[in-house]
């Protein structure tokens, strides 16, 4: 690769400034939000990949052959000043101020308290480089001390990312080291810098818009010739980024999460325990294995609202063809999902996106071309797929999406399936000059790899948005890349059984968060290895209640199965820790609408809300799930307490479980018996709960209880609730229920203010306000006294909006 080194101003178009560079490429700056400048090469005035599929600003869904590269729409474009000097052009929007030097580099500066302070700058010395007798890109940054940095997607190893080296491959890596293997399923080359400039504590992201595989060196590599840099480096494709300033951590997620599409609201089931295990579909007896699951989730009082068929299904020996139905191991598929859905559960369906070349339907699809083509020949490409040679189907085909979304409608939906999984979708073909149609322009694979899953998952979200237009879809897929958040839940893969995975899990599901991907969970009790004991299956189900995705799934090395009541000697802990994530229920479903609506992580890491608290940033176990809830799991074995630190709110913490009042930014040991896992929640909350333990039917959820968490002393806080049906679109046309709950207190009365918002009506028709039981305080609703327990008809809440 040769250096970029010289630039003349070429041109202005309204908010896009052109450069000259070297005399044969075009550097491309866009203003496109005061707070987001996108820069792009041209080499030799050429681009690589002229579309994008990742970027959607205004949160509508972008055309399958791709959004145009240089296309602005979606953006505020404000207005800018540019300003040449003397080796310089400074670019000014109200918050960034951009400098491009000579030779070039580049600094950026943001605005705080009407000065200008610097925020980062490139390597001054090859900060730019472009691949010459081959592909390939690179850019460097200087890299200041103490910064830190975070991202990534769902990479192992600590939180932050300092210090490390990373890969983007999308690697089926089953059964990883979740302390420190990379690369994994993902692809995700977006990261965030907090700034250790003096007097500033800003932060900013890095989204560079490329899907070929790519390297991320942040600390890791050291050069004598230069001073301290980090690096992104990609085999392939355009050098094009999005630098977006914060000035917080959660404000450049929240405009990452905005860039790339926002987060699909699912229905309300898709948050409830979801069964699965590999054994039970490969089992001769499948179907029978399958419908007494639901019998034992009876029998041992396990809430439960869905099952995930593993791939097993499909089988023909030992090997998996994807929309073959067993009929030996299901002799029925359609009185199986009636048998289901009897009993309140839904299914999803496990799809692969490959066709081992004794598929059935090989030949068939080959014939129509629907294949990925090899590099040199006329023929579909081979790769290894699941221990035997098969074929990807290429999702750039527009024939390819119709017949994959036919066989979604013929051989899931209409036998009752509920829900596409979309698994081992990594894509893992090593031929880069494969041939992908395109949507009519070809690509060779090795520039959008990742590409294809995104679209995979968007084909099978159409399909099932198409045959049941009422209802929200709810997929999940494993691999991916920006802009999967669009679409699907999603986990963090075929995790190894033991507790560094349980530690680690933690911090890769925050890692992901932090990267727009707010849906999510893991492997609950491990995928491969051996079964966990009952310690560690207790302490995973307990981590596992408290994340969006709520799934045990296991292809254990024995055969077993993890089941809620595989141990009968912890299985009262298991079913209390799953009736305590159906009390949470209303709070999870608000948080799942928050992240939806407001583009509101729902796994939070301490600092994300505490970034005046240095000590949040130290590396921990401890998240927020929600913004007022702090889980303190215990991720060791024998523990019977916990030490945690209280960030420093202002306000202090309450015990979830005791009601203690604990003042903020101090460290405490709580107990942590086998039976419990520490929880906390943030003073001036108001955390909804249901008492409905089973199936989440909002037609037989009649009771909400409404816990408050008052201030202790003077101050005032407030809250709103959001309810619905649970599945359709109808809360796009109001018909939804806001209940917007104001909470004044003094050191003699607790005030609640509630009104309603809304057509929709629920199941239940008052809400119980429940104060710690120690709270000697006046309890006031709308201006009524009350007293702790009493019930507060919604009516009222409705007339009290009305009065106002």
């Amino acid at each position: 690769m040769k250096t970029v080194k010289h630039w003349q101003l070429e041109q202005q178009k309204e908010n896009e400034i052109i450069l000259q560079c070297d005399n044969r490429h075009s550097l491309h700056i866009f203003v496109l939000e005061h707070d987001l400048i996108r820069v792009l090469f041209q080499q030799n005035r050429q681009l690589r990949l002229n579309r994008t599929w990742t970027v959607a600003p205004e949160n509508d869904e972008i055309p399958w052959e791709g959004r145009d590269r240089f296309a602005t729409h979606g953006y505020s474009l404000p207005e800018f000043s540019i300003e040449q000097l003397d080796d310089q052009l400074r670019i000014t929007t109200h918050q960034l101020r951009l400098t491009i030097h000579q030779p070039l580099w580049m600094s950026w500066e943001h605005r705080a308290e009407g000065q200008w302070l610097p925020l980062a700058q490139d390597r001054k010395t090859g900060a730019y480089q472009l691949g010459v007798s081959e592909p390939g890109i690179a850019h460097f940054m200087h890299r200041e001390s103490g910064e830190l940095y975070f991202g990534l997607g769902e990479k192992t190893g600590e939180l932050n990312r300092a210090g490390r080296r990373f890969e983007m491959r999308n690697l089926d890596a089953m059964g990883y080291d979740a302390s420190r293997t990379d690369p994994l399923y993902k692809h995700i080359p977006f990261y965030i810098t907090r700034s250790s400039q003096k007097d500033t504590s800003a932060s900013f992201g890095l989204y560079y818009d490329n899907l070929a595989s790519c390297w991320f060196d942040l600390g890791n590599e050291l050069d004598n010739y230069h001073t301290q840099y980090r690096s992104y480096r990609a085999e392939d494709g355009d050098l094009d980024f999005y630098f977006m300033y914060g000035p917080t951590i959660k404000q450049v997620t929240q405009q990452f999460v905005r860039l790339t599409g926002g987060t699909a609201f699912g229905p309300r089931w898709s948050l409830g325990y979801s069964g699965s295990t590999m054994q039970y579909t490969d089992a001769e007896n499948a179907q029978e294995l399958l419908e007494s699951f639901v019998d034992q989730c009876q029998e041992h009082g396990i809430p439960c609202d869905s099952f995930q068929l593993s791939s097993g299904y499909t089988s023909i020996g030992d090997k998996r063809y994807v929309f073959n139905w067993n009929h030996d191991k299901v002799p029925s598929p359609e009185s199986m999902t009636k048998y289901f859905h009897q009993n309140g559960l839904k299914l999803a369906a496990n799809i692969k996106p490959c066709l081992l070349h004794d598929h059935p339907k090989f030949e068939e699809v080959k014939s129509k071309g629907l294949f990925i083509r090899d590099s040199e020949f006329d023929q579909p490409e081979s790769s290894v797929f699941w221990d035997a040679d098969g074929s990807h189907l290429d999702f750039t085909n527009p024939d390819t999406i119709s017949w994959w979304q036919d066989n979604i409608t013929r051989q899931l939906l209409k036998k009752g399936i509920d829900s596409t999984w979309n698994d081992n979708n990594e894509y893992e073909i090593w031929d880069k000059g494969a041939r992908c149609y395109g949507f009519g322009q070809e690509i060779p694979i090795g520039l959008i790899r990742p590409l294809q899953p995104l679209l995979m998952m968007r084909a099978s979200y159409e399909a099932q948005a198409r045959f049941s237009p009422t209802l929200r879809p709810y997929l999940i897929s494993r691999s991916g890349c920006p802009g999967m958040n669009r679409y699907v839940q999603t986990w963090s893969g075929d995790n190894r059984t033991n507790w560094t995975s349980l530690r680690y899990n933690i911090k890769m599901g925050l890692g992901m968060s932090l990267s727009g991907l707010y849906n999510l969970g893991h492997d609950v009790g491990g995928f491969s290895g051996n079964k966990p004991d009952p310690e560690l299956f207790v302490r995973w189900v307990q981590n596992g209640v408290m994340h969006p995705r709520f799934t045990i799934h296991s292809w254990n090395d024995d055969g077993t199965v993890n089941e809620p009541w595989m141990y009968p000697q912890v299985t009262p802990i298991i079913r209390d820790a799953m009736k305590l994530r159906y009390q949470l229920m209303p709070y999870i479903y608000d948080a799942l609408y928050q992240a939806y609506q407001y583009d509101e992580p729902i796994l939070r890491p301490t600092f994300l809300d505490h970034e005046q608290d240095p000590k949040t940033f130290e590396e921990n176990d401890d998240y927020l799930f929600g913004q007022d809830v702090l889980v303190a799991s215990v991720v060791e074995p024998g523990k019977r307490q916990r030490q945690v630190y209280l960030p420093e709110n202002g306000v202090g913490w309450y015990d979830y479980h005791t009601s203690r009042w604990y003042g903020a930014g101090q460290t405490v040991t709580l107990d942590a018996p086998l039976e419990r896992i520490p929880l906390l929640v943030r003073a001036g909350a108001i955390i909804p709960i249901s008492d409905r333990i089973a199936h989440t039917d909002t037609k037989q959820d009649t009771t909400r209880q409404l816990k408050i968490y008052p201030l202790q002393g003077v101050g005032r806080s407030s809250r709103s609730i959001f309810e619905d049906d649970g599945e359709t679109f109808g809360y796009l046309e109001e018909n939804y229920l806001k209940l917007h709950i104001d909470m004044t207190c003094s050191n003699n009365t607790i005030e609640l203010n509630i009104t309603a918002e809304g057509h929709y009506k629920p199941a239940y028709q008052a809400v119980n306000i429940c104060l710690p039981s120690h709270e000697s305080r006046q309890l006031l609703i709308n201006g009524e006294e009350a007293g702790n327990g009493d019930a507060f008809p919604l009516s009222q809440a409705y007339e009290q909006e009305i009065t106002l």
